[in-house]
């Protein structure tokens, strides 16, 4: 019998199998897990946990990810994904990651289980926010009182996020400017309130991201192939250098992604 996400489950088990025989886009994705795991330095805790849980195992199976944080901020790191990973994490080498499918809506595990989530640009490929907000409810059941909840979201204050969202996806696929399905999202003011009502403290909200991403990640692609290591390395520090705009007041204008850190309260 099947569930009532089978079908999205096997689509994104077609684009990972599609992802793995494809180019695997190593420059662009050195970049964004710099990013990534930037944002984590920033906000992981002064002490390793015993129990963290990530949300999306995508860049995990298909390049370095944000795994080697992972285990250095908790003793048992669990990456859950709707898609069949686990064997291309296996080939990844990500001995210390416990790999689960599962659906961040409806998720196997016991309340308060986790000390940490780390829930990076996973709900922002849905189609409603009712399955955003049945996500964050979720991730607030399993999360431990204290706990923290480190998320990433498309930004829709961003103009070019607002504009490919108002696009049909077909469109966007067959550009070439979304390869897998973008959903609902949210701009910062709208996503700290649904998170605040779902019962977490909002604790920081920040715009990650602000390179212009459609145009880099094709340069990035051209680069991969057709100059040395020593190019792409300066091309990866010139990326990085767009990060400085997250200190400007415009930062919610030209980050790609909102990141709030929210705290589970520790008392009802």
């Amino acid at each position: 019998m099947k569930t009532p996400h089978a079908e999205e489950a096997q689509y994104w088990d077609v684009i990972a199998e599609a992802w793995s025989k494809r180019h695997p886009q190593g420059l662009w994705r050195s970049h964004s897990d710099a990013v990534n795991n930037a944002l984590l330095e920033r906000w992981q805790p002064s002490h390793s946990v015993a129990r963290l849980l990530k949300t999306d195992l995508f860049d995990e199976a298909f390049g370095d990810g944000l795994s080697q944080h992972l285990t250095g901020m908790a003793q048992n790191v669990v990456g859950i994904d709707i898609a069949d990973l686990a064997s291309r994490l296996d080939h990844c080498h990500h001995d210390r990651l416990q790999a689960v499918r599962a659906d961040v809506r409806l998720l196997p595990f016991s309340d308060e289980s986790f000390d940490i989530i780390v829930c990076n640009s996973t709900l922002d490929h849905f189609q409603s926010s009712h399955e955003i907000i049945a996500s964050l409810q979720e991730l607030q059941r399993v999360l431990c009182r204290g706990g923290q909840l480190l998320l990433t979201l498309d930004n829709l204050a961003n103009p070019l996020i607002a504009l490919r969202n108002a696009l049909p996806f077909p469109l966007l696929t067959r550009l070439g400017i979304v390869p897998y399905y973008v959903g609902v999202t949210y701009g910062p003011r709208h996503l700290s309130r649904i998170v605040r009502e779902v019962g977490f403290e909002v604790l920081a909200v920040e715009a990650i991201m602000h390179c212009p991403r459609v145009l880099m990640v094709a340069l990035a692609r051209l680069l991969q192939s057709s100059v040395r290591p020593a190019m792409q390395q300066r091309f990866l520090r010139a990326l990085m250098a767009f990060e400085y705009l997250s200190r400007w007041p415009t930062r919610f204008l030209t980050g790609h992604f909102i990141a709030i850190r929210a705290r589970k309260p520790a008392h009802s």
